[in-house]
């Protein structure tokens, strides 16, 4: 089964071998060596100036940021579950909250965002998705990051990259901490959770909020090589080994080129079946198909043809299917999910099987690589 959901993503055997070795206590040099590397890897990753570990879901690093960031009153932008949960985490920790509401296919606005700090001056954070993997939306979160600190540099922006760092350069340039999660683009198991902090926001987290989440604990600890409780020391090995085989495959800029290049080809072959391109501002990460058989496409794909891809969640509940392009994925495997939706859709009989989408596919590719 070739598993091709947005996260998780399929762990390479190489990572999963490396995994596999005897667990390591993590109060040792040993580990913290290990722990050193992976941190260095990290820092280069985000471009930013620090960057911790947290041993959760995306999620937690989601909830530290906004614990640790924001003071008062926090604007979020919905355009997806992973916008909503933004909101939900601010009102569950007793803060103010202003939500800027779009469509799943619909990116922000940066005049929107303008007019909701012009009429809540007292925000000191905004959070936002890069990519909203809910609908596949990539959001201008660079532009909206300029547009804010412009207008108060002491905002403290928030940028979750769960389903964006790995997948593309991200110009952090006016982003505060931004997040990543194992189980996408890194290509790990799920459980491991990372953010990189900007100068301004090490300075605003001070002493830290909360208790396992206290950002402050785990920089003082991890400039240092440690955490400060347990560290996900498998996931760890494991982020180093998927570290080296991004180097061996051309370093961070060759994964850049390649997964943008096959984002572009696996939409061109998509297009090339008739099939319609949910979101208005695709994101990288994955391609988001609304389609009246879309839940039939998955099962046939699952049962028939060995694919597992990702449906639609609420209100797009069988009305979209996801397809996944992050991390190392090889041509061939992404030539056959390509092949395996034309020939569901003829087995619905939606036209006759010719072949179509692996020609767009690899013709894309090749013109790319020229």
């Amino acid at each position: 089964m070739l598993l091709f959901t947005p996260g998780p993503t399929p762990v390479p055997e190489a990572v999963r071998v490396a995994m596999s070795e005897p667990t390591l206590h993590h109060r040792t040099p040993e580990f913290e060596a290990i722990f050193k590397e992976a941190r260095e890897s990290l820092l280069k990753l985000f471009a930013m100036d620090e960057a911790i570990m947290i041993a959760s879901s995306g999620t937690g690093a989601m909830e530290a940021s906004i614990v640790n960031l924001c003071k008062n009153k926090a604007l979020t932008i919905n355009a997806g579950k992973f916008g909503e949960r933004f909101g939900k985490i601010v009102k569950a920790h007793g803060k103010e909250l202003v939500e800027l509401k779009y469509e799943w296919n619909t990116p922000a606005s940066v005049e929107d965002v303008k007019k909701a700090l012009s009429e809540h001056s007292d925000i000191d954070t905004i959070a936002i998705q890069v990519c909203e993997s809910a609908g596949g939306l990539r959001h201008p979160v660079e532009e909206i990051a300029k547009a804010v600190k412009e207008i108060n540099p002491n905002i403290m922006v928030i940028a979750d990259g769960i389903t964006a760092v790995g997948v593309e350069p991200i110009d952090v340039s006016n982003i505060d901490a931004l997040i990543a999660g194992s189980q996408k683009a890194l290509m790990l198991p799920p459980g491991l959770a990372m953010i990189g902090l900007s100068k301004s926001a090490i300075e605003r987290i001070g002493k830290g909020s909360g208790y396992y989440f206290n950002l402050a604990s785990e920089i003082a600890k991890q400039q240092k090589n440690t955490t400060a409780y347990t560290a996900a020391t498998t996931l760890i090995i494991g982020l180093n080994k998927i570290f080296d085989l991004i180097e061996q495959d051309g370093g961070l800029g060759s994964l850049y080129k390649k997964t943008a290049l096959r984002s572009k080809a696996l939409i061109a072959a998509l297009e090339a079946l008739g099939l319609e391109i949910y979101p208005s501002t695709p994101a990288k990460a994955m391609a988001t198909v609304i389609d009246e058989n879309a839940e039939d496409i998955r099962k046939l794909l699952k049962t028939k043809y060995g694919v597992n891809i990702a449906g639609g969640q609420d209100h797009l509940k069988g009305k979209i299917f996801r397809v996944n392009n992050m991390g190392l994925i090889s041509e061939g495997d992404m030539l056959w999910v390509v092949d395996s939706i034309e020939s569901a859709m003829a087995d619905l009989g939606r036209f006759e099987y010719s072949g179509v989408g692996a020609k767009v596919f690899s013709k894309t590719m090749k013109e790319g690589l020229k």
